[in-house]
């Protein structure tokens, strides 16, 4: 008869020792560990918010007031808090923090597809066409890999809400470097009032207990094989499955993933919904010693189609743009202002970016569908389609010089007339800031060869 004091194989399960994006956690950290690379000493960390889809840049941060209306669109440009720089009216607790974060107005390249696009953004390949899984690491998993700590509490890769897909395509991944180097992955809406995170933590300490007796037991057992062990495997195992039960029990991670923790004013201020606390989840993972957070505003709060990707067949580009703007204005500036407020912004470095932008003309076409940001099925309705001629990235924190716009577009938007870059430049900024050189940084492919990461592009002097 079984003990119900004691969990049984499913409940171990559920709980995480077995279980862990695919594999076991003592799996993932004897993976790691085996690792080649070496990387250099650095408490900087990199939260990205992704904007699945692609913003519109006509429309919030680089508008043409004085375009033709087939191309600037309804919205006027405000002041913000920096004499000179306008940012959209939808945006107005943005434009009150305008000196915590730079505007990337000239970035360019020529992947006009979402998954291409979203590829050549997040890992730097070149190809101009899409394809249904990456060839190369995202710079998150090669964060990730490099960043190992043997004896971290939680994942130093963490995704709430994941940038991962983009319908059927995958957008992002560790390829070659295999699953070990994939990241924890939050799923789950954190407003909700029955929201958790699991494998992080016991609330039963039974069941903990239970745990560590069972690992006793075996290494126990062990200890006669790993006297003839002559690889020190065994031994090794013994150290990985030690990391995996310290993530399992760790209070300090428990906390850390842990909303309620937090103030409901706080929690009011990011905002109640589900990007809001996307975002104030970003900031405790960073504080609490994360190196890597990302998550993807997609979902309701985009419209009828969840993305932003603002066809005129999926959304009316302005009732869309209008319908989100609210929640990410209040979301991106509280992350701002409490990592400010905080004294991480020296450390933690913010990017909010999608894949492009999004065409300067305005099309004008039948709705395929009615819904929140879309007029009923057949009706006309404005749109702006994919443009990776110019994106505007916004960046936050890491030290750098805030206040300030680098680059320009035409007068209608379509093309980078000053410091035009590419994402080559943008990941090259990226591992900057990690505190790693990515000309010289090497990873080993499965044919054991070493590959750089890249082989174009400069860190962006001005973010530097």
């Amino acid at each position: 008869m079984k003990n119900s004091r004691h969990p049984n194989r499913r409940e171990l399960l559920r709980t995480g020792l077995v279980g862990f994006t695919g594999l076991t956690l003592p799996g993932l950290y004897r993976a790691r560990a085996e690792a080649a690379a070496t990387a250099k000493k650095s408490d900087t960390a990199i939260i990205l918010v992704w904007l699945r889809g692609g913003q519109s840049h006509l429309d919030t941060f680089d508008m043409k007031p004085l375009a033709t209306t087939d191309y600037r669109g309804p919205f006027n440009p405000i002041d913000t808090n920096v004499p000179g720089i306008q940012i959209t009216e939808l945006y107005p607790r943005l434009s009150q923090c305008a000196d915590r974060f730079a505007l990337l107005r000239s970035v360019a390249h020529d992947a006009g597809g979402h998954p291409a696009g979203s590829l050549r953004v997040l890992g730097g390949d070149p190809a101009s066409t899409d394809k249904p899984i990456p060839t190369y690491p995202d710079w998150m998993s090669i964060a990730s890999y490099l960043r190992h700590k043997p004896t971290q509490q939680f994942p130093n890769y963490v995704t709430i809400n994941p940038v991962d897909r983009y319908d059927s395509f995958q957008i992002a991944g560790p390829t070659y470097l295999g699953p070990s180097y994939e990241p924890f992955k939050i799923i789950g809406n954190p407003d909700t009032p029955d929201f958790s995170v699991p494998n992080i933590g016991f609330k039963d300490e039974k069941t903990q207990r239970r745990i560590e007796e069972r690992t006793e037991l075996r290494s126990k057992i062990d200890l006669m094989r790993r006297d003839i062990d002559q690889t020190g495997l065994m031994r090794a195992f013994d150290n990985f499955e030690s990391q995996a039960l310290r993530l399992l029990s760790s209070p300090e991670a428990a906390r850390a993933f842990d909303l309620t923790q937090e103030e409901d004013k706080l929690r009011d201020r990011y905002g109640r919904n589900s990007w809001g606390q996307q975002c104030l989840m970003a900031r405790r993972l960073v504080e609490a010693g994360v190196d890597i957070v990302t998550t993807e505003f997609d979902g309701p709060l985009c419209g009828r189609v969840a993305n932003w990707d603002d066809h005129a067949v999926n959304h009316h580009v302005f009732d869309a743009n209008a319908h989100r703007a609210p929640f990410y204005d209040q979301a991106i500036s509280a992350l701002i202002e409490d990592l400010y407020d905080r004294g991480l912004d020296k450390r933690v470095m913010v990017v909010v970016t999608g894949e492009f932008g999004r065409t300067p003309r305005i099309s004008n076409v039948a709705s395929s569908g009615g819904g929140v940001a879309s007029a009923a099925k057949g009706t006309v309705q404005p749109g702006r389609d994919h443009w990776p001629r110019a994106n505007t990235m916004l960046f936050s924190g890491g030290g750098i010089e805030t206040g300030q716009i680098i680059g320009a577009t035409d007068a209608r938007g379509e093309d980078p007339i000053s410091r035009r870059v590419t994402p080559y430049d943008f990941l090259m900024t990226i591992f900057h800031h990690l505190g790693y050189d990515p000309v010289q940084l090497a990873l080993k492919n499965f044919a054991g060869r070493r590959n750089p990461i890249f082989s174009k592009g400069n860190p962006i002097s001005e973010l530097t």
